[in-house]
């Protein structure tokens, strides 16, 4: 095969794969030129998830009419004039690529108007080839429609995710540059409908409490800190605002940072962020931070990734102090403060600046839930009331205790005769053929979840209406999330129902968690969807299912009566994998008698 030179639209298509790998990116790179341009605006609207059109307006300088066809050559730029200028970059974008890319494998119009000329300057164009110009009547600044992207690249188009998941990535980028630059005005639409909006005031604590909503805005805690480079004397400035304790989530993706204005995505920067709550969180759970560093220019190497996701620090370790005790003198500070009032009590203006949740002194909300052993087994809880859904079996798992009614299945355990229970975690029993130690949560987990399983095959699970209609308000990537996964949250017993903008009712959770907090168990839902599905895992509906079963299941530190503890033993008994729970941990330890025997010297 001989060695030949590619056609210049096929090395504009490979370039622009560099910058252009879904609708999110585009919205990036648009967003990025109108700040660089000094935009106090910018509105962004998208239609089918960015695969149809995407428009990016701002109200910015503008692109003198001369050069606006030269703005979609490859390697055009204002910001960039030499090698020198790399070490001290202070704009978002700098290579001259985005324009260029994202014209490449999209049908691509600009509208145009410098700020010192009269008229503007219309753009039209189709893979990269100008089809018209000319000059206009237009405000100030600059509007990109992108329309039927990867048109010319029907391959790339097979890459990308379900509609609704685009729309996620997109909110979930405006929101992130809404938060690094709260003095823009930023306002997000998608499919004729407002999904999110800032007003421009410069406080970062009014974006944030626009994208996570009052309630969840009532639970950080503001970070500020400065330390010193000690051979050059400069400062590096840390702000933003960081979760109290108990507001955490699974994984580490809630923790946002930017440097000087560019969001990034940086694993030891996260990592100090998560040890600056060493002994304040549980292992695996993660705080929700939105952090703004300012780092003098050539501290900073942002010349090390195609999409400018990642930089290089020229000392990292100094950064990483720096996050790590600006976020860790918040929380110390957070948790000597004095609990004032509950995290639910209605917001005033005298209580707004206070830090106060759940969480205080190291005792937690879900602690205090272990340690309640009034157990109504019977109740039908604060929150909810059954409602039959067309049957006339009346499904309850979450009650311990056994259903006369219930099918009986083929035995998978031996008789097991309850002994005693150890430390209100787990029940001693005695088989047939030895000692069995069972965890009661992972044991009714187990049962929880085969019961739920096998009442959706007989579609005879009811939901339990809320007494009083539950709205939760979501930030707009939470909101396409619930919008993605409708059917399935409805499919396993959630009835929930859109409400105004990213705020949804909650009239109706999974009957096994009528005594529970509908909002409560929406969150903690949303927080496991968001964390993502790797190949081989279990199906969305399955794993929500799994996590309706494990907030249900009796807890550890619960004591249970010898009647519960042998009514979950009986139901153990049935179960068609009782050694696990659905998340894999064992249920039970055996020590045989002759095991037993061994210890005690008797063989």
């Amino acid at each position: 095969m001989s060695i030949h030179v590619l056609p210049d639209d096929v090395i504009a298509q490979i370039a622009a794969g560099e910058v252009v790998e879904r609708p999110a990116s585009v919205v990036k790179e648009l967003i990025e030129n109108a700040l660089d341009a000094g935009a106090s605006a910018v509105d962004v609207m998208t239609e089918k998830g960015g695969r149809q059109t995407i428009r990016v307006a701002d109200n910015g300088t503008g692109i003198k009419a001369d050069e606006a066809a030269l703005s979609i050559t490859r390697h055009a730029t204002s910001k960039l004039h030499s090698i020198d200028d790399l070490i001290n970059i202070q704009t978002l974008g700098f290579r001259g690529e985005a324009l260029s890319s994202i014209a490449a494998v999209s049908k691509m119009s600009i509208t145009t108007r410098h700020q010192d000329e009269a008229a503007g300057t219309f753009l039209v164009l189709e893979g990269s080839r100008i089809l018209k110009q000319q000059a206009v009547g237009a405000p100030s600044g600059t509007v990109v429609t992108v329309e039927h992207l990867f048109f010319n690249t029907p391959a790339r188009l097979k890459f990308l995710k379900k509609e609704t998941t685009e729309k996620r990535q997109i909110s979930s980028l405006v929101t992130r540059y809404a938060m690094a630059y709260p003095r823009v005005r930023f306002r997000l639409e998608q499919d004729g409908r407002e999904a999110f909006s800032s007003i421009g005031s410069g406080q970062i604590s009014d974006v944030i409490m626009r994208v996570l909503g009052l309630d969840k805005f009532r639970q950080m805690i503001e970070v500020s800190g400065e330390d010193t480079i000690r051979e050059t004397g400069q400062r590096i400035g840390v702000y933003g605002f960081t979760s109290m304790p108990d507001y955490n989530r699974a994984d580490r993706s809630q923790i946002t940072l930017f440097v000087n204005g560019r969001w990034i995505q940086d694993t030891s920067l996260t990592y100090a962020v998560t040890q600056a709550y060493h002994t304040f969180l549980m292992t695996g759970r993660h705080p929700v931070t939105i952090l703004l560093l300012d780092i003098p220019p050539e501290e900073v190497d942002v010349n090390v990734h195609p999409t400018k996701a990642e930089v290089r620090f020229r000392d990292p370790n100094i950064i990483f102090a720096a996050v790590q005790r600006a976020v860790r003198r918040a929380v110390i500070e957070y948790a000597e403060t004095p609990l004032l009032r509950s995290s639910r009590q209605p917001l005033t203006t005298d209580t707004f600046d206070d830090h106060t949740s759940r969480w205080h002194s190291g005792i937690d909300s879900h602690n205090a839930e272990q340690l309640d052993i009034a157990w109504e087994l019977d109740s039908p809880g604060n929150y909810s009331h059954q409602h039959q859904t067309g049957h006339d079996e009346i499904y309850n798992p979450g009650m311990i205790l056994d259903s006369s009614n219930a099918p009986l299945k083929p035995r998978t355990l031996p008789a097991l005769r309850v002994v005693g229970q150890v430390g209100a975690m787990y029940i001693v029993a005695e088989g047939p053929v030895g000692m069995y130690l069972v965890d009661q949560h992972a044991a009714h987990e187990r049962i929880l979840y085969e019961q739920f399983m096998d009442a959706q095959q007989r579609k005879a699970h009811i939901t339990q209406h809320t007494l009083e209609v539950q709205t939760i308000d979501l930030s707009p990537a939470e909101a396409n999330l619930i919008e993605e996964n409708l059917t399935t949250l409805r499919a396993v017993g959630f009835e929930i129902e859109p409400f105004g903008v990213n705020t949804f009712v909650i009239r109706g959770v999974p009957a096994i968690l009528a005594n529970t907090d509908p909002v409560e168990v929406l969150e903690e839902v949303l927080d496991d969807l968001a964390t993502g599905q790797a190949p081989g895992q279990t199906s969305i509906e399955e794993r929500i299912i799994i996590h309706v079963c494990k907030r249900a299941a009796v807890k550890a530190g619960q004591i249970l009566s010898l009647d519960e503890m042998q009514a979950l033993m009986r139901q153990l008994e049935r179960c068609e994998s009782p050694h696990t729970c659905p998340h894999g941990r064992p249920t039970m330890l055996h020590l045989s008698s002759d095991h037993l025997a061994r210890e005690f010297g008797r063989k």
